[in-house]
Protein backbone atom coordinates (compact mmCIF):
# COMPACT_ATOMS: atom_id res chain seq x y z
CA UNK A 1 0.00 0.00 0.00
CA UNK A 2 1.37 3.63 -0.60
CA UNK A 3 1.69 6.18 2.04
CA UNK A 4 -0.43 8.37 0.77
CA UNK A 5 -3.20 6.20 0.55
CA UNK A 6 -2.78 5.76 4.83
CA UNK A 7 -2.12 9.35 4.71
CA UNK A 8 -5.90 10.19 2.79
CA UNK A 9 -7.36 7.69 5.23
CA UNK A 10 -6.05 9.72 8.11
CA UNK A 11 -7.08 12.93 7.05
CA UNK A 12 -10.90 11.71 5.84
CA UNK A 13 -11.31 10.33 9.65
CA UNK A 14 -9.47 13.50 11.09
CA UNK A 15 -12.37 15.78 8.84
CA UNK A 16 -15.70 13.40 10.18
CA UNK A 17 -13.93 14.14 14.06
CA UNK A 18 -13.89 17.61 13.16
CA UNK A 19 -17.21 17.85 11.60
CA UNK A 20 -18.64 15.31 14.47
CA UNK A 21 -17.32 17.56 17.19
CA UNK A 22 -18.60 20.53 16.27
CA UNK A 23 -21.91 19.47 16.55
CA UNK A 24 -21.49 18.26 19.88
CA UNK A 25 -23.53 18.13 22.79
CA UNK A 26 -24.97 15.17 21.32
CA UNK A 27 -28.38 14.18 22.70
CA UNK A 28 -28.30 12.18 25.77
CA UNK A 29 -30.83 9.79 23.92
CA UNK A 30 -28.19 9.87 20.79
CA UNK A 31 -25.27 9.16 23.13
CA UNK A 32 -27.08 6.44 25.11
CA UNK A 33 -28.62 4.86 21.66
CA UNK A 34 -24.86 4.26 20.09
CA UNK A 35 -23.16 3.43 23.41
CA UNK A 36 -25.74 0.41 24.17
CA UNK A 37 -25.43 -0.27 19.95
CA UNK A 38 -21.18 -0.20 20.04
CA UNK A 39 -20.94 -2.36 22.90
CA UNK A 40 -22.87 -5.15 21.67
CA UNK A 41 -21.50 -5.00 18.12
CA UNK A 42 -17.85 -5.01 19.49
CA UNK A 43 -18.43 -7.73 22.59
CA UNK A 44 -20.05 -9.96 19.74
CA UNK A 45 -17.46 -9.37 17.03
CA UNK A 46 -14.12 -9.27 19.31
CA UNK A 47 -15.30 -13.02 20.80
CA UNK A 48 -16.76 -14.36 17.36
CA UNK A 49 -13.87 -13.57 15.97
CA UNK A 50 -12.04 -16.15 18.86
CA UNK A 51 -14.38 -18.73 18.31
CA UNK A 52 -17.39 -17.86 20.49
CA UNK A 53 -20.66 -18.72 18.97
CA UNK A 54 -23.61 -16.48 20.27
CA UNK A 55 -24.96 -14.88 17.97
CA UNK A 56 -25.12 -10.98 17.70
CA UNK A 57 -29.18 -11.59 19.47
CA UNK A 58 -28.17 -13.81 21.90
CA UNK A 59 -25.07 -11.30 22.83
CA UNK A 60 -27.51 -8.30 23.41
CA UNK A 61 -29.93 -11.11 25.37
CA UNK A 62 -26.84 -11.89 27.38
CA UNK A 63 -25.68 -8.08 28.05
CA UNK A 64 -29.14 -6.97 27.97
CA UNK A 65 -31.19 -9.30 30.10
CA UNK A 66 -27.94 -11.21 31.82
CA UNK A 67 -29.89 -14.69 30.56
CA UNK A 68 -27.58 -17.54 29.41
CA UNK A 69 -28.46 -18.92 26.20
CA UNK A 70 -30.12 -22.31 25.78
CA UNK A 71 -27.70 -25.31 24.48
CA UNK A 72 -24.28 -22.51 24.23
CA UNK A 73 -22.00 -23.21 26.97
CA UNK A 74 -21.78 -21.33 30.46
CA UNK A 75 -18.02 -19.91 28.76
CA UNK A 76 -19.52 -17.90 25.85
CA UNK A 77 -22.04 -16.54 28.27
CA UNK A 78 -18.73 -15.11 30.37
CA UNK A 79 -17.27 -14.11 27.63
CA UNK A 80 -19.76 -11.90 26.86
CA UNK A 81 -20.36 -10.45 30.26
CA UNK A 82 -16.28 -10.18 30.79
CA UNK A 83 -15.83 -8.11 27.72
CA UNK A 84 -18.72 -5.49 28.58
CA UNK A 85 -17.40 -5.21 31.74
CA UNK A 86 -13.82 -4.84 30.37
CA UNK A 87 -15.74 -2.43 27.93
CA UNK A 88 -16.91 -0.18 30.83
CA UNK A 89 -13.42 -0.62 32.73
CA UNK A 90 -11.26 1.10 29.42
CA UNK A 91 -13.82 3.43 29.41
CA UNK A 92 -13.39 4.92 32.53
CA UNK A 93 -9.41 4.58 32.03
CA UNK A 94 -9.63 6.54 29.18
CA UNK A 95 -11.28 9.78 31.24
CA UNK A 96 -8.12 9.68 33.75
CA UNK A 97 -5.01 11.36 32.07
CA UNK A 98 -2.63 8.80 33.41
CA UNK A 99 -0.65 7.13 30.94
CA UNK A 100 -1.72 3.83 30.17
CA UNK A 101 0.36 1.33 31.79
CA UNK A 102 1.93 -2.52 32.19
CA UNK A 103 -0.57 -2.96 34.81
CA UNK A 104 -3.67 -1.42 32.59
CA UNK A 105 -2.89 -4.20 30.11
CA UNK A 106 -2.77 -7.10 33.10
CA UNK A 107 -6.09 -5.54 34.54
CA UNK A 108 -7.76 -5.64 31.13
CA UNK A 109 -6.89 -9.12 30.78
CA UNK A 110 -8.03 -10.49 34.20
CA UNK A 111 -11.44 -9.21 32.95
CA UNK A 112 -11.46 -10.71 30.04
CA UNK A 113 -10.42 -14.11 32.07
CA UNK A 114 -12.45 -13.81 35.15
CA UNK A 115 -14.26 -17.02 36.05
CA UNK A 116 -13.51 -18.75 33.22
CA UNK A 117 -9.38 -19.15 33.93
CA UNK A 118 -8.38 -17.37 37.04
CA UNK A 119 -5.36 -19.53 37.02
CA UNK A 120 -3.92 -17.44 34.78
CA UNK A 121 -6.28 -14.19 34.40
CA UNK A 122 -3.83 -11.29 34.21
CA UNK A 123 -1.18 -13.93 34.51
CA UNK A 124 1.88 -13.72 31.76
CA UNK A 125 2.35 -17.12 30.55
CA UNK A 126 5.21 -19.41 31.85
CA UNK A 127 4.96 -21.69 28.60
CA UNK A 128 5.98 -21.22 25.02
CA UNK A 129 3.16 -20.80 22.35
CA UNK A 130 2.60 -20.79 18.98
CA UNK A 131 0.22 -18.92 16.75
CA UNK A 132 -1.92 -21.16 14.90
CA UNK A 133 -1.72 -20.12 10.99
CA UNK A 134 0.83 -17.83 11.31
CA UNK A 135 4.48 -17.72 10.70
CA UNK A 136 5.32 -15.74 13.57
CA UNK A 137 7.03 -17.01 16.44
CA UNK A 138 6.38 -15.45 19.60
CA UNK A 139 9.25 -14.73 21.93
CA UNK A 140 9.97 -17.21 24.94
CA UNK A 141 8.06 -17.20 27.66
CA UNK A 142 10.98 -15.81 29.89
CA UNK A 143 11.37 -12.89 27.99
CA UNK A 144 8.09 -11.98 27.87
CA UNK A 145 8.03 -9.52 31.04
CA UNK A 146 11.02 -7.40 29.62
CA UNK A 147 9.33 -7.37 26.25
CA UNK A 148 6.15 -5.93 28.12
CA UNK A 149 7.78 -3.48 30.30
CA UNK A 150 9.89 -2.01 27.11
CA UNK A 151 6.76 -2.40 25.07
CA UNK A 152 4.92 -0.20 27.88
CA UNK A 153 7.49 2.15 28.27
CA UNK A 154 8.10 2.75 24.58
CA UNK A 155 4.90 2.05 22.55
CA UNK A 156 2.01 3.48 24.20
CA UNK A 157 0.75 6.96 24.89
CA UNK A 158 3.18 8.00 22.11
CA UNK A 159 2.92 11.55 19.86
CA UNK A 160 1.98 9.22 16.60
CA UNK A 161 -1.89 9.65 14.98
CA UNK A 162 -4.15 8.37 17.65
CA UNK A 163 -4.85 5.13 14.76
CA UNK A 164 -1.36 4.67 14.21
CA UNK A 165 -0.34 4.30 17.82
CA UNK A 166 -3.35 2.29 18.10
CA UNK A 167 -2.72 -0.13 15.25
CA UNK A 168 0.47 -0.46 16.74
CA UNK A 169 -0.02 -1.16 20.07
CA UNK A 170 -2.26 -3.68 18.81
CA UNK A 171 0.11 -5.39 16.76
CA UNK A 172 3.15 -5.02 18.99
CA UNK A 173 0.81 -6.80 21.81
CA UNK A 174 -0.24 -9.78 19.83
CA UNK A 175 3.46 -10.11 18.64
CA UNK A 176 4.53 -10.80 22.31
CA UNK A 177 1.40 -12.69 23.11
CA UNK A 178 1.61 -11.96 26.56
CA UNK A 179 -0.77 -14.71 27.48
CA UNK A 180 -1.86 -18.05 27.17
CA UNK A 181 -5.17 -16.70 25.70
CA UNK A 182 -7.05 -13.81 25.32
CA UNK A 183 -4.57 -11.94 23.86
CA UNK A 184 -6.58 -11.08 20.45
CA UNK A 185 -9.09 -9.55 22.46
CA UNK A 186 -6.99 -7.69 25.03
CA UNK A 187 -4.72 -6.55 21.89
CA UNK A 188 -8.32 -4.92 20.89
CA UNK A 189 -9.19 -3.12 24.07
CA UNK A 190 -6.19 -1.71 24.32
CA UNK A 191 -6.57 -0.66 20.89
CA UNK A 192 -9.47 1.21 21.83
CA UNK A 193 -8.30 2.47 24.83
CA UNK A 194 -5.75 4.66 23.28
CA UNK A 195 -8.10 5.59 20.44
CA UNK A 196 -11.22 6.94 22.81
CA UNK A 197 -8.67 8.42 25.56
CA UNK A 198 -7.45 10.55 22.34
CA UNK A 199 -10.73 11.69 21.47
CA UNK A 200 -11.87 8.98 19.06
CA UNK A 201 -14.31 6.22 18.74
CA UNK A 202 -13.67 2.45 18.99
CA UNK A 203 -12.81 0.61 16.00
CA UNK A 204 -14.69 -2.57 16.07
CA UNK A 205 -13.22 -5.18 14.13
CA UNK A 206 -15.91 -7.23 12.45
CA UNK A 207 -16.26 -11.45 12.54
CA UNK A 208 -16.88 -11.05 8.87
CA UNK A 209 -13.68 -9.50 8.14
CA UNK A 210 -11.52 -11.98 10.40
CA UNK A 211 -9.93 -13.17 7.61
CA UNK A 212 -8.58 -9.86 5.99
CA UNK A 213 -7.93 -9.37 9.66
CA UNK A 214 -5.36 -12.02 9.72
CA UNK A 215 -4.17 -11.87 6.73
CA UNK A 216 -3.06 -8.06 7.25
CA UNK A 217 -1.68 -8.66 10.67
CA UNK A 218 0.43 -11.84 9.05
CA UNK A 219 1.66 -8.97 6.42
CA UNK A 220 2.60 -6.61 9.69
CA UNK A 221 4.62 -9.64 10.47
CA UNK A 222 6.82 -9.15 7.22
CA UNK A 223 7.36 -5.63 7.76
CA UNK A 224 4.29 -4.87 5.92
CA UNK A 225 2.90 -2.96 9.00
CA UNK A 226 0.91 0.05 7.44
CA UNK A 227 -1.55 -2.69 5.84
CA UNK A 228 -2.84 -3.25 9.22
CA UNK A 229 -2.46 0.58 10.44
CA UNK A 230 -5.28 1.11 6.80
CA UNK A 231 -7.41 -1.78 7.97
CA UNK A 232 -7.95 -0.55 11.70
CA UNK A 233 -8.44 3.01 10.17
CA UNK A 234 -11.54 1.86 7.87
CA UNK A 235 -12.97 0.06 10.80
CA UNK A 236 -13.07 2.88 12.79
CA UNK A 237 -14.67 4.68 9.89
CA UNK A 238 -17.62 2.35 9.97
CA UNK A 239 -18.02 3.56 13.44
CA UNK A 240 -18.23 7.31 12.19
CA UNK A 241 -20.34 6.27 9.44
CA UNK A 242 -22.75 5.05 12.63
CA UNK A 243 -22.28 8.19 13.98
CA UNK A 244 -23.25 9.81 11.03
CA UNK A 245 -26.33 8.18 10.13
CA UNK A 246 -27.57 9.00 14.13
CA UNK A 247 -27.23 12.27 14.16
CA UNK A 248 -29.74 13.85 12.08
CA UNK A 249 -28.42 17.84 12.45
CA UNK A 250 -25.30 16.86 11.03
CA UNK A 251 -26.11 15.55 7.97
CA UNK A 252 -27.30 19.57 7.07
CA UNK A 253 -23.32 19.99 6.24
CA UNK A 254 -23.55 17.49 3.81
CA UNK A 255 -24.62 17.54 0.24
CA UNK A 256 -24.87 15.09 -2.15
CA UNK A 257 -22.13 14.25 -5.30
CA UNK A 258 -24.44 15.60 -7.69
CA UNK A 259 -25.12 18.59 -5.49
CA UNK A 260 -21.17 18.95 -5.57
CA UNK A 261 -20.52 18.53 -9.25
CA UNK A 262 -22.98 21.61 -9.77
CA UNK A 263 -20.48 23.48 -7.52
CA UNK A 264 -17.52 22.24 -9.39
CA UNK A 265 -16.49 21.10 -13.11
CA UNK A 266 -16.60 17.69 -12.28
CA UNK A 267 -19.59 14.74 -13.03
CA UNK A 268 -21.23 13.02 -10.60
CA UNK A 269 -19.77 9.80 -11.42
CA UNK A 270 -16.16 11.08 -11.59
CA UNK A 271 -16.48 12.44 -7.79
CA UNK A 272 -18.04 9.22 -7.20
CA UNK A 273 -14.61 7.41 -8.26
CA UNK A 274 -12.29 9.99 -6.13
CA UNK A 275 -14.95 9.22 -3.12
CA UNK A 276 -14.06 5.38 -2.88
CA UNK A 277 -10.19 6.57 -4.00
CA UNK A 278 -10.52 8.67 -0.77
CA UNK A 279 -9.61 11.91 -2.92
CA UNK A 280 -12.33 14.12 -1.87
CA UNK A 281 -13.57 14.66 1.98
CA UNK A 282 -16.92 11.98 1.21
CA UNK A 283 -18.65 10.00 3.49
CA UNK A 284 -21.10 7.18 2.94
CA UNK A 285 -24.14 7.07 4.79
CA UNK A 286 -26.03 4.11 4.43
CA UNK A 287 -25.71 3.48 0.54
CA UNK A 288 -24.89 7.24 -0.36
CA UNK A 289 -21.72 9.03 -0.56
CA UNK A 290 -21.78 12.65 0.39
CA UNK A 291 -19.59 15.57 0.84
CA UNK A 292 -19.19 17.88 3.53
CA UNK A 293 -19.97 21.02 1.68
CA UNK A 294 -17.77 23.35 3.56
CA UNK A 295 -14.74 20.63 3.13
CA UNK A 296 -15.19 20.28 -0.47
CA UNK A 297 -15.29 24.12 -1.14
CA UNK A 298 -11.93 24.25 0.49
CA UNK A 299 -10.54 21.24 -1.50
CA UNK A 300 -11.76 23.28 -5.11
CA UNK A 301 -10.15 26.47 -3.30
CA UNK A 302 -6.54 23.97 -2.73
CA UNK A 303 -7.09 22.34 -6.24
CA UNK A 304 -6.99 26.10 -7.56
CA UNK A 305 -3.81 27.52 -5.99
CA UNK A 306 -2.17 24.22 -7.26
CA UNK A 307 -2.79 24.58 -10.43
Amino acid sequence: MESNHLEILLNRIDEAKRLIDQNRPLPNSILKRLHEQMIIEWTYNSNAIEGNTLTLKETKLVLEEGITVRNKPLKEYLEAINHKNAIEFIEELAKHENRITERNIREIHSLILKEIDPEYAGIYRDINVRITGSKHTPPDFLKVKELMQKFCRKKLNTKEHPIIEAALAHFELVSIHPFVDGNGRTARLLMNLILIKRGYFPAIILKNDRLKYYDVLEKAHQGKIEDFIFFVGRSLERTIYLYFEAMPKIKTNFITLKEASELSNYSPDYLNVMARRGNIPAFKIKRNWLVAKDSFLKHLNSKKRKS
